[in-house]
């Protein structure tokens, strides 16, 4: 029988290693001892949403097959063109249009046009506000992925639910403030929900999806008793060595703060079981009663976490062996779009009818789009594209049923309420009840913040 796990033992296993990342940020950060990092906190101004659900889908999912309806691309395929950019390099390409894939129909009371690939998100669409004018620096992978989630192509930078987490802090001790629902981690890697210079018990906890989400997270001492006795005996050595030891004065508080992820040990893997929904519920999300994957099994927990206080949770969608990087055939997305429109409905749906939308920001983007053209107009792939895409909001205060902005006739490029990708951000910690201004940090001699120097909330899709 292995010996129970001491408090820092405990840090350094918990979540595949989020508790040895805390434990790091409480060395680092330059708190007041005593001061909880986590604790619940105001933001600057009266919120519109409690959480963010952030929803993305990896490798750039097509707009002009997927929400922005062009029919003169239609009217004009294999017509030539000169592109402007290409294969991220920036020139005179001659190119051929080439026609949306897939058949468009208006839903919804306002009309919005939605692709024949989402129809279950396309029945929920008066609760969504669609941009159809993003744009955005770069069309890498990992540049475009590191830009929709930090802010910055260029550099390692603070994810946005980190900086969330840092801002606001968490309602529930017994729970990660930003947890990422993943089966594998995006173009870019771990630094998607890295905290970077922030401390580190804001860095997302990542969750894969299996019979084991949270592994280690179980006590290793079977009476609960017994681990209160250790835990009170840990307390008074602790205390004892701060007496004579005042220089550790700072990282006794980041430890005490910590302890509470021993509630983890009770709370986290009830909120992990799905038995005691029911089967109307699961059959929204398109779950299966024994199912501990698969992007509806994503949604349901994201909402049941959402539900017991997490403050940021992001539902990555990428498959064990595929994403929306359709280069060779865009029949791609039909498979992709089949896998996450149900859940994606399903999640708007649960969380409206349990009265959560109003306060829960859901957000679905991609870091970019794909091309309007390509080198032969029978080309059956699409390649990057950055100029112009497609992303969503809903819930948290945003209008729903509205479509904002526009693209030029082929979906191009931006044309009307362009939308950045520090727009989204500044809107997002707007909602949240932050001024993204004044939300900083200093590092290495500056003050940082997510939206870098730039960011405009969007006014016009607030409610």
């Amino acid at each position: 029988m292995l010996p129970p796990a001491s408090r820092r033992e405990f840090l350094s296993r918990a979540s595949g290693g989020f508790g040895a990342l805390a434990l790091a940020g409480m060395l680092n950060e330059q708190a007041v001892a005593g001061e909880n990092p986590l604790a619940p906190r105001r933001g600057h101004h009266v919120a519109r949403a409690d959480r963010v659900i952030f929803l993305y889908s990896t490798g750039g999912t097509s707009h002009i097959d997927t929400f922005n309806y062009r029919p003169q691309l239609a009217s004009d395929h294999g017509k030539s063109i000169t592109a402007s950019r290409w294969l991220n390099k920036s020139g005179e390409f001659k190119r051929f249009l080439i026609r949306p894939r897939y058949k468009f129909q208006q839903h919804g009371q306002n009309g919005a046009w939605v692709s024949e690939l989402f129809p279950q998100l396309a029945s929920v669409i008066d609760d969504v506000c669609v941009l159809n004018a993003m744009h955005c620096e770069s069309d890498g992978h990992d540049k475009a992925t590191l830009a929709a989630h930090t802010g910055s192509a260029q550099f390692a930078r603070p994810s946005a639910g980190s900086w969330v987490s840092y801002g606001l802090g968490t309602v529930n001790q017994n729970l990660p403030s930003f947890m990422v629902l993943a089966p594998a981690a995006p173009y870019a890697g771990a630094q998607t929900w890295a905290s970077d210079f922030l401390p580190a018990c804001h860095q997302g906890t990542h969750v894969v999806p299996g019979k084991e989400p949270l592994p280690n997270i179980r006590p290793r001492v079977s009476d609960p008793e017994l681990q209160k006795l250790e835990l009170g005996l840990l307390d008074r050595i602790n205390r004892s060595h701060l007496r004579d030891r005042a220089a550790d004065q700072a990282l006794d508080a980041r430890i005490r703060s910590f302890e509470t992820a021993f509630g983890m040990q009770r709370e986290a893997p009830e909120a992990f079981d799905l038995s005691q929904e029911t089967e109307a519920t699961l059959k929204l999300y398109g779950v299966e009663r024994e199912a501990t994957s698969g992007f509806g099994w994503q949604c349901l927990v994201a909402r049941r976490l959402a539900e017991r206080g997490v403050r940021f949770l992001e539902l990555i969608d990428v498959g064990s062996n595929s994403n929306w990087d359709s280069h060779g055939n865009m029949a791609d997305h039909e498979r992709l779009a089949k896998a996450i429109d149900q859940p994606v409905a399903g999640l708007l749906t649960d969380l409206k009818q349990r009265g959560m939308l109003d306060r829960t920001l859901v957000v679905w983007t991609t870091e970019f789009g794909r091309t309007p053209f390509n080198q032969k107009a029978d080309h059956p792939g699409r390649e990057h594209h950055n100029l112009c895409f497609s992303s969503w909001m809903a819930g948290g205060g945003i209008k729903g049923g509205l479509v904002h902005g526009e693209s030029d006739e082929y979906g191009i490029r931006t044309a009307n309420n362009a939308v950045h990708t520090h727009d989204l951000h500044a809107t997002m910690l707007h909602l949240l009840g932050i001024n993204h201004e004044h939300l900083t940090y200093r590092h290495a001699g500056r003050d940082y913040r997510l939206t870098d120097v730039a960011g405009r909330i969007v006014q016009e899709i607030i409610s």
